[in-house]
């Protein structure tokens, strides 16, 4: 493997509808994997993890922001272009 690599996640035109699917998904799953991170945290050491607790919060805003702009184009009978890319790297 190289020392980065870019990973093309979404790219293409989508219905407001297919939009709200596809990035409700993907903020879910991570949503997801911060509450399982803060509960074995929780766990392991009696605490929550704070770092985490925060994170989830703004995932959930962005949540938010995906309803209104899916409801949006939604409303206009308008397309969204998504493009994801994920940048893979590695370091010391």
């Amino acid at each position: 493997m190289k020392n980065n690599e870019q990973l093309n996640l979404i790219a293409g035109s989508f219905s407001g509808e297919e939009a709200k699917e596809i990035l409700m998904n993907v903020f879910s799953t991570k949503i997801q994997f911060h509450k399982v991170k803060n509960f074995v945290a929780q766990e392991r050491n009696g605490t929550p993890d704070e770092k985490t607790n925060n994170r989830i919060a703004e995932l959930q805003k962005e949540i938010e922001k995906i309803i209104q702009v899916t409801a949006n184009a939604q409303q206009n009978n308008k397309r969204l272009l998504l493009q994801a890319v994920v940048n893979i790297e590695l370091i010391d």
